[in-house]
């Protein structure tokens, strides 16, 4: 498996798959073959929900002088797939097919992509698992072993970024960019917060602030943590900060809990997906959800087993969720989507503490039937905007 770098990057959103990969796409492109103009052909979920998730945007920012064709038609190989041409005369003279994996990353067709080597030996969890318990590490100790010693630092960037991206959105009132005019409610959850006399049973209200405030900035174009994607980028953030703050964990907890997150982060993208367009939403805040199940058990002093049963149950009861973002947009119903994910982190955490004893059921086998739901899925259900909530709201 390659490393959690690759799982946590920092950048703007408001999509890791629609703007990130595809800016990532262009940039290599334009490098590779220098033109005065380009065409760029859109297929599928980019060419779908492209508009509302910037897709256009961020193509013209790079390649300047550029012909962009939105194509409904899916292609077999990936929901999210564009095609590059540099233009001589009006003719393409280079092509490139790209295909926008999730989180940011991208597979070029007809290359190989492992350009980064493998970090890790391992492939599935239950192979990480037999290691650590041979071993006698924790998850957090696995990242440290196999990583580079910039590993460190990189987890307190990405530590930063996410503190970040909490802080400021919760500073910021009006309404987010785009037709819906959805008003940022982040900051209005805090001060509800805050005003109240009776200061018992609030953490729940606390941790949907924080998931506000990170996904409000993801969807106004914000500098965000991939965690795993852009979409779901407000479920770890939430936890950790929340907990931080609540418990007094130092950064160097934090930072374990990072990583043990990005274990399994890792195995999903590796094993299955984490792209919307592909999965449905269940391999975005699905994911995440896992993620951030298993680093508030790692918090806490879990053992491997809780830690795992913690993602398994996280990933588990996200099964089937669909993509559908109305208008294409990040914002409904994905940013309430992560502070919902953010409080089932939470409790899937406290249920694997006092229950692993009797688990049935190891995360591997979660992973894979989620892909497999995924696949199943009809298309209109994975980030197409072309069924579920999507299809049924109009503009008044």
């Amino acid at each position: 498996m390659k490393s959690i770098t690759e799982l946590y990057k920092i950048g703007k959103g408001p999509s890791s798959s629609h703007t990130m990969g595809p800016e990532k796409a262009c940039r290599i492109f334009k490098k590779r073959h220098p033109a005065s103009a380009y065409k760029v052909v859109l297929y599928g979920s980019l060419s779908l929900t492209g508009k509302g998730h910037l897709t256009d945007c961020v193509i013209k920012q790079v390649l300047g002088n550029v012909e962009i064709e939105f194509r409904k038609d899916f292609v077999d190989e990936h929901p999210n797939t564009m095609d590059l041409f540099a233009l001589d005369r009006g003719e393409a003279a280079h092509r490139m097919r790209v295909y926008s994996v999730g989180g940011g990353s991208i597979r070029i067709a007809g290359e190989d992509n492992r350009n980064t080597p493998d970090v890790y030996p391992h492939e599935t969890f239950e192979e990480i698992y037999d290691y650590c318990r041979k071993e006698n590490i924790s998850l957090a100790d696995y990242v440290f072993r196999f990583e580079e010693s910039s590993i460190q630092e990189h987890l307190q960037s990405v530590w930063n970024a996410m503190k970040s991206s909490a802080v400021e959105g919760l500073t910021i009132d009006g309404a987010l960019p785009g037709e819906l005019g959805v008003r940022r409610k982040a900051k209005t959850l805090m001060e509800t917060l805050y005003k109240r006399e009776n200061r018992d049973f609030t953490l729940s209200q606390e941790v949907s602030a924080y998931a506000f405030a990170v996904s409000e900035m993801n969807a106004s174009g914000g500098t965000i943590v991939t965690s795993p994607t852009c979409g779901a980028c407000g479920v770890m953030p939430a936890v950790l900060y929340a907990m931080q703050k609540h418990h007094g964990f130092e950064d160097e907890a934090i930072l374990r809990a990072i990583a043990a997150g990005g274990v399994i982060g890792n195995v999903i993208k590796n094993n299955a997906s984490i792209s919307g367009a592909e999965a449905g939403c269940q391999a975005e805040v699905g994911s995440a959800c896992a993620m951030a199940a298993a680093a508030h058990a790692t918090l806490f002093g879990a053992t491997l087993n809780q830690v795992e049963y913690a993602a398994e149950i996280a990933l588990e009861h996200h099964l089937g969720l669909t993509c559908d973002p109305i208008l294409g947009y990040v914002q409904i119903p994905c940013i309430e989507r992560n502070a919902v994910g953010a409080l089932r982190a939470i409790d899937a955490s406290g249920l694997a503490l006092a229950l692993s004893e009797y688990r049935k059921i190891p995360f591997d086998m979660v992973v894979e039937t989620m892909y497999e739901t995924g696949r199943d899925m009809p298309a209109n259900y994975r980030e197409t905007s072309g069924g579920g909530l999507a299809k049924k709201y109009r503009l008044k």
